[in-house]
């Protein structure tokens, strides 16, 4: 359902909130898991987004924001509902459109659905919209450029 890269990519946010000791795993997590993704990066490329901007800024929100593990001995870390709801709302996506795995750039469409999350405000911050994504993945431009 996943493909391999994604698969990947998930499992470096798990194991970023694992080296800083973080309690939860949360959106912001996977963001910036997947802005090492090559199909995200391919949107966002296109849209014009600053990658590297889009790295820095999501690193000092994780560390202000999330909860470290306060216990002495390590416990499993727990995705975040924002998160379990990303990945729900991408497989479910990908499932009605009659495809089979779910890549980076679809999950950054879900990622869109959590209005609160501040890695969607950094997408607005570089005028990128849902839509960019969406039209981008379906005909392979969009009016950015």
């Amino acid at each position: 359902m996943l493909d391999s890269e994604l698969e990947k990519n998930l499992n470096e946010a798990f194991k970023l909130a694992h080296r800083k000791k973080h309690e939860f795993v949360t959106v912001e997590h996977l963001f910036l898991s997947i802005l090492g993704n090559n199909d995200a990066l391919e949107v966002l490329n296109y849209c014009g987004a600053d990658i590297e901007a889009l790295q820095k800024n999501p690193e000092s929100y994780i560390k202000e924001t999330t909860p470290l593990n306060s216990e002495e001995e390590e416990q499993e870390i727990q995705p975040t509902l924002g998160f379990q709801r990303v990945l729900q709302r991408a497989v479910f996506h990908v499932q009605s459109s009659g495809k089979k795995e779910v890549n980076g750039a679809n999950l950054l469409v879900a990622i869109f659905s959590e209005k609160e999350s501040h890695s969607v405000y950094l997408l607005q911050q570089e005028g990128i919209t849902r839509l960019d994504i969406v039209s981008f993945m379906s005909h392979g431009k969009n009016e950015k450029n």
